[in-house]
């Protein structure tokens, strides 16, 4: 059975692993599922409207994209140990800075820190970690690190919603720092605390497999990658998830509006998309395993699209569950093959590298996801028709991505 097959590797692997989820639910604190929930009380305190906020938003997101292909590619020279520990220090600043920032440029700068070290560098240690260090079974490696993603969305909203409540919105992330710096840090150095042995294994594994990879054309440089035709054809529905999910979830009270639902129904049925994405996830890292990834990426947003075709042609609050379940399979399809293609098809050697350029381009994608929605519904378009859209590109990106893919076996 799949599920028992991922407890034998689970029981094998615990340290590692573990660390990955960490990694992954740290991310959350720099996520937009997150960070939106505080974005009512930001706008008051700094008397900004919503276009204002987006775009403080925007603007931090994209300073984030622009030097994530440097910092990214660092974990294939730093020892991971270090690099994870600075990740997590930096993510602890970045949510004190939120507690303490005072001026709307301020509030630029601790955007950018908690994009950079949340969104982008945590999710980046958590997946590279697990697609580098692991072979045959990548893919449930991969899928078992991103629990601590589906865990975070599941857990997170209704925890913040309640303490900033009782406490207030600064308290609330100063609180979440103290978290990261007193129980995070410590946890990540005692996980790793045996890696420099799996390191020292993978690097003579590296070593024996060199002169395969050279003659397989693997082991890819970042600029060989940018010139083949297969990546360029993946790209557009790679990027599609971060572009769409992050448009719908941050515009996700003007589609209550526009449907006439409460804001807490839509945002108590998250949940729904936590659990669809934990399910298809740990499906996905299964088959990746058997299948290899460039087999199970090209069902990843076929589900994208038909919740968004759903959403966009039915008013009844209860298509909130199966618009959010289909949106939680296009995730849990997405994490686990979109991470392996890049070592299956490049090589592991600079797979930080490879990694963080298109990490890089997805944060880019999810701050232009809520512009565009946002500035097609001040356009006047209804925010369904915009989901027929997206819908649209998602089918689009599904074409491209079958196309690529299929040269694999030609090459």
């Amino acid at each position: 059975m799949p599920f028992a097959a991922y407890l034998s590797f689970a029981a094998g692997h615990q340290r590692f692993l573990s660390f990955g989820f960490v990694l992954a639910f740290a991310s959350s604190f720099g996520q937009t599922f997150f960070i939106g929930l505080f974005g009512p009380d930001i706008q008051q305190a700094f008397d900004l409207s919503k276009t204002e906020w987006s775009a403080i938003y925007m603007v931090g997101t994209l300073a984030s994209a622009a030097v994530f292909t440097w910092t990214g590619k660092l974990i294939d020279r730093v020892d991971l140990k270090l690099y994870s520990l600075a990740v997590c220090g930096l993510l602890a600043l970045a949510c004190v800075g939120l507690a303490l920032v005072n001026s709307p440029v301020m509030l630029v700068a601790v955007i950018f820190l908690l994009r950079q070290a949340g969104q982008g560098l945590a999710s980046h240690v958590a997946v590279t970690s697990m697609a580098r260090y692991f072979e045959a079974g990548r893919g449930r490696a991969i899928a078992l690190a991103s629990l601590g993603f589906a865990a975070g969305e599941a857990l997170l909203p209704v925890v913040a919603v309640l303490v900033i409540a009782a406490i207030g919105w600064r308290w609330t992330y100063a609180g979440v720092g103290l978290v990261v710096a007193l129980v995070f840090i410590p946890a990540v150095a005692w996980l790793l605390a045996d890696h420099p042995n799996r390191h020292q294994a993978y690097l003579e594994g590296l070593k024996n497999r060199a002169d395969a990879q050279r003659h397989s054309g693997q082991d890819w440089t970042r600029g060989a990658v940018l010139r083949d035709a297969r990546f360029l054809l993946v790209l557009p529905g790679i990027v599609a998830p971060p572009l769409i999910l992050t448009a719908m979830f941050f515009h996700h009270l003007a589609l209550a509006d526009a449907k006439g639902w409460s804001y807490a129904w839509i945002t108590g049925s998250y949940g729904i998309y936590a659990v669809a994405g934990i399910l298809a996830g740990l499906i996905a890292g299964r088959l990746v395993d058997r299948f290899g990834a460039a087999r199970v990426l090209p069902y990843m947003l076929p589900p994208l699209a038909a919740g968004l075709l759903l959403i966009a042609g039915l008013d009844d609050p209860w298509v909130a569950w199966p618009y959010l379940c289909l949106l939680g399979i296009s995730t849990g399809l997405l994490v686990a093959p979109a991470s392996a293609l890049w070592a299956e098809l490049y090589g592991a050697a600079n797979l930080g590298a490879i990694r963080s350029m298109v990490t890089a381009l997805n944060v880019f994608a999810s701050a232009l996801g809520p512009v565009i929605l946002g500035g097609l519904m001040d356009q006047g378009l209804p925010i369904e028709f915009v989901c027929v859209l997206f819908a649209g590109y998602a089918v689009l990106g599904t074409v491209l991505i079958s196309v690529a893919l299929r040269r694999i076996g030609s090459r």
